[in-house]
């Protein structure tokens, strides 16, 4: 663990061999995690991978099972009340008070974070300046959206620009102009001196932000490093080709893997199959095996590889595939109880 202490501590966050058990169910098992000071961490993985939860024991809302982790320093078993001065936690579902306006929700944000009078109206009206809501500054929250919500949650939980910001999952049900505006809002908070581990399933967005990415499938990290580096575990480009018949799309795949001697992902939708390759000769093979096959070839085209590709290699399904949010769910109701 770290020696020095405080924000000036080369680590914001060490985490390592983190368990968190909910019955017969290991939510966490074994994470090992280290963010450097002034960066952006991505957490990716799908519903139910344990990144909430992983984030709930860093933030000291549940106490771990297992391993050990600290936060510029301070364990966040013995020292709970110190880690809480330098973190802030914006969660999933907004945490505002719908009887109040978007205004005076701000203000009373401000209040419990020791602002007052003009300084507590001007950081207001900075927040909602930066996320689109000063038009709706005075409306009632009962007739906000969705993403309106949502958006006043994420500029409450700024009002005090801790060292540590977690972001679990921020953009999640965001239109893409708010999305947007909300990853200038996480290059500034860094820029400004913080440090944010960010969770997320939506790959750009930890392609866009994120320093270093720790890949998180089912409670345990499975690849961790740079987004070039991580891409660089796939190959050095990808093939992806579709088929004009879907009828002929396991027999292209089966030949794809035949000619590269990797495994190929499908996309039934588009009829497209994904493929490391190493070079283009191996595509010629593949061509003339799709021709004496008689498969006819809809598209196709070699790019480097995206962080989907990463993930599908890594375990085998899309981000969005894992139905089972238990861990997660569990870790939120913990919490609430």
């Amino acid at each position: 663990m770290a020696h020095s202490k405080g924000p000036g501590s080369d680590w914001a966050v060490e985490a390592h061999g983190l368990v968190k058990l909910f019955g017969d169910n290991r939510a966490v098992d074994g994470v090992d995690l280290t963010v450097r000071t002034g960066t952006v961490y991505g957490v990716l993985g799908p519903n139910g991978a344990g990144k909430t939860t992983t984030i709930r024991m860093l933030a000291t809302l549940l106490r771990p099972d297992g391993g050990e982790a600290s936060i510029f320093g301070h364990d966040v078993r013995r020292e709970p009340f110190v880690v809480r001065q330098l973190i802030g936690v914006t969660g999933q579902y907004a945490s505002v008070d719908e009887t109040l306006s978007a205004t005076e929700n701000l203000m009373l944000f401000c209040r419990l974070n020791g602002l007052r009078g003009k300084a507590a109206r001007r950081r207001s009206a900075e927040l909602l300046e930066s996320f689109a809501l000063t038009e709706a500054a005075s409306r009632p929250l009962k007739n906000f959206s969705g993403g309106m919500r949502r958006r006043l949650d994420l500029a409450a939980s700024l009002i005090a620009q801790p060292p540590l910001i977690f972001l679990d999952e921020p953009t999640t049900g965001l239109d893409p102009r708010t999305r947007t505006q909300m990853w200038d809002t996480v290059r500034d908070l860094v820029a400004t001196g913080s440090t944010v581990l960010l969770t997320t399933q939506y790959l750009d967005e930890a392609d866009q932000l994120a320093d270093r990415i720790a890949v998180i499938d089912r409670g345990r990290v499975v690849a961790e490093g740079t987004a070039d580096e991580l891409k660089d575990t796939v190959g050095d480009q990808s093939l992806q080709l579709a088929v004009a018949h879907a009828a002929d799309l396991g027999t292209a795949q089966a030949l794809a893997e035949q000619a590269f001697g990797v495994s190929a992902t499908l996309s039934p939708e588009a009829r497209r199959i994904t493929v490391p390759v190493t070079g283009p000769d191996a595509v010629t093979d593949l061509l003339v095996r799709l021709r004496e096959a008689r498969i006819e070839v809809a598209s196709l085209n070699m790019s480097k590889p995206s962080l989907d590709e990463v993930f599908l290699t890594l375990t085998g399904h899309e981000t969005a595939d894992d139905a089972d949010e238990t861990s997660d769910t569990t870790a939120r109701e913990a919490v609430l109880r």
